[in-house]
């Protein structure tokens, strides 16, 4: 691993190429989250961040292939970087420290981002599929509906997916008979079992699976051709997902760069909304 890799990036390389399971998945987003904190907790903090068994992050370093926590947490010292200066613990209340740790989650994203390719590929597959189906239940319907909403001004035919039930496949079989050759979906805890089946569904019809979730080990990656990770944030009593929504507007951006008439669609739309006095100005 790199020594110009970010905490956060080392641990995901740490654990690529293993095979998770949920519970060990959890304990890995975590250690994500907090990268610069792990080498110096214990495995009991580590449970307690977690929000599983103190055995369960010893199974979870074995499954890494170390003999034990304290082997983990040794080869992690040995390739974390000089400790940087944080602020004074006690120095922010619960909600500042709710939205520093969303600008901490903004902060990784930017980092990932370094790296364009995944987003331009995404971008390029959803440009491609007429129609475009959006896909995003319970805690990720807003997001859908954010993206769904501002692609349908320079996509030609997009349709939102933000109600599970028995109709969801259908919806999805429709798409696919129309032409569509890629979903995307906005996936955030709780993951709904919903959304796998769903996925699992447009992948057998043949769409290509476009996921935007809140972290690389989330339940939906095994059923998803392209992931994107942005976290959200836990600090208070209902999850916050700034990352998320933003990673959005970045595909969706993306995906622009890929519509040829997509500006035109964005003109056309501005003369007749000022023809039709939409806003105020």
């Amino acid at each position: 691993m790199s020594g110009t890799e970010s905490p956060a990036a080392r641990l995901q390389a740490l654990f690529e190429g293993h095979r998770l399971t949920p519970t060990q998945r959890r304990i890995a987003h975590s250690m994500v989250r907090r990268a610069v904190d792990v080498p110096f907790l214990s495995s009991v903090e580590l449970a307690e961040l977690a929000g599983v068994s103190q055995p369960s992050v010893t199974r979870f370093a074995v499954a890494l292939g170390f003999d034990g926590y304290p082997a983990l947490r040794r080869h992690l010292r040995e390739v974390a970087p000089p400790a940087e200066t944080s602020p004074e613990s006690g120095s922010s209340n619960e909600y500042q420290q709710a939205v520093e740790a969303e600008i901490e989650n903004l902060r990784h994203l930017a980092e990932a981002l370094a790296d364009a390719g995944p987003v331009r590929r995404a971008g390029g597959v959803l440009a491609g599929s007429r129609p475009l189906p959006v896909l995003g239940l319970r805690a990720a319907a807003a997001q859908a509906h954010g993206f769904a909403y501002f692609a349908a001004k320079v996509h030609p035919d997009v349709r939102l997916l933000n109600e599970g039930g028995t109709m969801l496949h259908d919806r999805i079989d429709a798409a696919a008979r129309a032409g569509a050759s890629a979903l995307l979906c906005f996936a955030l805890p709780r993951h709904p079992r919903e959304v796998v089946d769903a996925l699992t569904h447009a992948r057998a019809a043949g769409l290509t699976v476009v996921t935007v979730a809140d972290s690389p080990f989330a339940p939906v990656a095994k059923v998803s051709d392209l992931l994107l990770p942005a976290a959200v944030g836990t600090g208070l009593a209902f999850d916050t997902a700034c990352a998320p929504m933003l990673l959005g507007r970045v595909l969706l951006e993306a995906m622009c760069d890929d519509l040829p008439d997509a500006q035109a669609r964005l003109e056309e739309f501005d003369t007749k909304a000022a023809a039709r006095g939409l806003f105020v100005d």
